[in-house]
């Protein structure tokens, strides 16, 4: 593991052209589509080792890697390319009375180590967006996913070796081994520079109490969609039923709608109804319960602070806006939380008192994601209170520095 870290930091003396990454990409994308038959069986090892060891139908969907989702690789893959490059880019430029020229430039962050589960394409992604970014990467993929993910670093290697390029800027811990994790947490401190977990709340959980390193990410996804009293009803039953269906294993996926008091008994049975007919399961306050007509259980104060990440959903009546901010802020995770109304003004105080690192306007939460923000992708999501929040892509990956320059100036 420590040869690991010493590798990664040798690679990064070595600056790399934007002509250089964006080949190493474009050759990397290329490989991808040669060797697609190749994934697929190596896949196919997962998944039949996923199914012995009795893992959920929903994560197996995850790992499986088919056609469809490697064009999807690729296209990730060839979206980098085609994004500016983040490092070296001057944020600001001044001159000082006391005779300093400063300037504020972008850097890579250093090495990242990143421990993730399931999804074999964060592999390909991470790899990408760290490479084109400057970093040097350390990828510790969960124990389901090894051959998928062994592959797709091999091919990353191989495209860094035939463009002269350090193949240890990005390195795959090839082992089942759970201490390695253990390792990267408390010993490499100065090999990594930050780790990014992916996963399950208790992979992030063991990484936020174990990490002697910096840490981007966030544990949950509790995610809220507001119902205002100005709402459309035909709007908000579109958005609900994608918030909250369209995939309900990821991380901003609604959990929790709130409904304003006044249009409790026009909407709650259109939208629930909606719901309900894909068999999802319905928790509801004292309010709710009254007025729907289908099938509903009483909500208790911990299903407030669920992230179900299945076909559940709880829903809790509000008087105003500002109760709904209320709530959201107490048992919120600031990860995505959104409202449905015409009107801007409530929109407005919505958006800029919600504490969420993304907050929406009739929009389906589940658009919480790199790629739809025009990222190219993204390393994961980060609820951090310090920058970076929301998606981490590729312009999240850099940090700074101030170069000043003078005419030998000197401090009285």
């Amino acid at each position: 593991m420590i040869s690991i870290g010493i590798k990664a930091r040798k690679a990064l003396e070595i600056k790399v052209s934007t002509k250089i990454k964006n080949k190493v990409l474009n050759d990397y994308a290329k490989a991808i589509d040669k060797k697609k038959n190749y994934i697929i069986k190596e896949n196919l090892k997962d998944i039949k080792f996923a199914k012995a060891k009795g893992i959920k139908e929903n994560l197996i969907d995850r790992l499986q890697v088919d056609n469809k989702k490697l064009i999807g690789i690729k296209k990730s893959i060839e979206k980098i390319v085609r994004l500016k490059d983040p490092v070296d880019f001057t944020l600001g430029k001044w001159n000082r009375p006391n005779g300093l020229s400063i300037s504020r430039v972008t850097i890579p962050l250093g090495v990242i180590g990143v421990i993730y589960e399931s999804r074999p394409n964060v592999t390909s992604d991470v790899a990408g967006l760290c490479f084109k970014s400057g970093n040097a990467v350390i990828l510790k993929g969960g124990s389901e996913a090894i051959n998928t993910n062994r592959i797709f670093a091999k091919l990353f290697k191989k495209t860094l070796k035939k463009n002269k390029v350090d193949e240890n800027f990005v390195q795959f811990i090839d082992t089942k081994e759970r201490k390695v994790v253990d390792i990267m947490l408390s010993k490499m401190k100065r090999y990594i520079d930050v780790i990014i977990p992916r996963g399950g709340k208790n992979l992030v959980k063991k990484v936020q109490e174990k990490s002697k390193v910096p840490i981007i990410g966030h544990l949950e996804g509790i995610c809220h969609t507001y119902i205002d009293d100005e709402a459309e009803l035909k709007m908000a039953k579109t958005i609900i039923y994608n918030a909250k269906l369209r995939n309900t294993s990821i991380c901003g996926a609604t959990e929790t709608i709130l409904m304003h008091k006044k249009i409790v008994k026009k909407f709650c049975n259109p939208i629930l109804n909606n719901l309900e007919d894909k068999n999802c399961k319905i928790y509801g306050d004292k309010f709710i319960r009254k007025y729907y007509q289908g099938k509903i259980y009483p909500a208790k104060e911990k299903d407030w602070s669920t992230e179900y990440l299945n076909a559940t959903v709880s829903v809790k009546v509000v008087r105003n806006v500002k109760e709904a901010i209320k709530h959201i802020n107490k048992y919120g995770t600031n990860h995505t939380d959104s409202i449905i109304t015409k009107n801007k003004k409530t929109a407005n105080q919505f958006l800029k008192n919600v504490k969420s690192s993304i907050a929406m306007h009739n929009t389906s939460t589940q658009f919480a994601d790199g790629g739809e923000f025009g990222f190219g992708g993204e390393v994961g999501i980060s609820t951090n209170t310090l920058p970076p929040r929301g998606p981490v892509g590729l312009e999240q990956l850099v940090s700074y520095k101030y170069e000043i320059s003078s005419k030998g100036k000197i401090r009285k």
